[in-house]
């Protein structure tokens, strides 16, 4: 069998001209692609960027561009990318699909970089669990509790779903309701209260501290009591007030009361 000297001189022309054509393309495109990676980080820089938010749009936006890269080099080569891409969508599709889930934890997580409901060091409640924001991962957040436990919540459920942000504003209320015995002194009461929320330096005067009687329940008479602190100092002053009243209520006659029934019989 005799070959075609010309023609195979031809076709080897041919492809090697494409192969260098895609080599020279995919060297080329790789390089502009990392010059393109860092004045977009240099701009995030610029721009004051979340440093989580950073990383996650430059590795976003290198995935893009190396894709369009390759697309263009296997175009060189002389390769259909209609069909291939079509290919690509399909698989893509089942992928997603068997990955909706994930997918979901994604898109909240991007949701949750973006508008910043919430940030790594603030303390919130989600989905069952309360604790501070450990780091923010594109799938899941890690928060630790106050029992030092560590807790993932998927993103997703955190996008869409109602969250308690505690750190937001810089103060807080603290409430409590103190019982007393019915027959008990209801002004000697308010003036124990009132002694108590000035001895404690971290309740704020401005809002000024609230009190009233709240309910005359079956067993006791409720006062409730409201005052503002520093956010930081809720717990403090929260565990601080339930141990000075229980301590001063009875130095001052004062009961606290408990649950109680009395039952008279009759005989006719």
């Amino acid at each position: 069998m005799e070959f075609d000297t010309t023609a195979l001189t031809s076709l080897a022309v041919t492809y090697g001209l494409q192969l260098l054509s895609a080599i020279a393309t995919l060297v080329v495109g790789l390089y502009i692609v990392k010059m393109s990676i860092r004045i977009i980080g240099k701009v995030f820089d610029k721009s004051a960027v979340d440093p989580s938010l950073k990383s996650f749009l430059t590795s976003m936006f290198s995935i893009l561009l190396r894709f369009m890269v390759y697309v263009s080099a296997l175009g060189m080569l002389g390769i259909e990318m209609t069909s291939f891409i079509a290919i690509l969508g399909a698989a893509g599709l089942a992928v997603g699909m068997a990955l909706s889930g994930t997918l979901q934890n994604f898109a909240g997580g991007v949701m949750i970089l973006l508008f910043k409901p919430y940030k790594v060091g603030n303390f919130i409640e989600a989905q069952g669990y309360t604790g501070s924001v450990k780091e923010i991962q594109i799938f899941t957040t890690v928060l630790t509790t106050s029992d030092n436990k560590t807790v993932l919540i998927p993103n997703g459920p955190l996008a869409n779903g109602a969250m308690i942000n505690y750190s937001t504003q810089p103060t807080r209320r603290v409430d409590w309701t103190f019982g007393i015995r019915y027959g008990d002194d209801l002004d000697k009461a308010y003036k124990v209260l009132n002694t108590l929320i000035a001895a404690d330096e971290r309740i704020l005067q401005d809002p000024e501290p609230f009190m009233a009687l709240a309910e005359l329940a079956d067993s006791s008479v409720n006062i409730v009591v409201r005052v503002w602190v520093v956010a930081a100092d809720y717990s403090g002053v929260y565990f601080k007030m339930n141990e000075e009243v229980y301590r001063n209520f009875e130095n001052e006659g004062l009961s606290i009361p408990y649950p109680q029934m009395d039952v008279h019989v009759k005989q006719s």
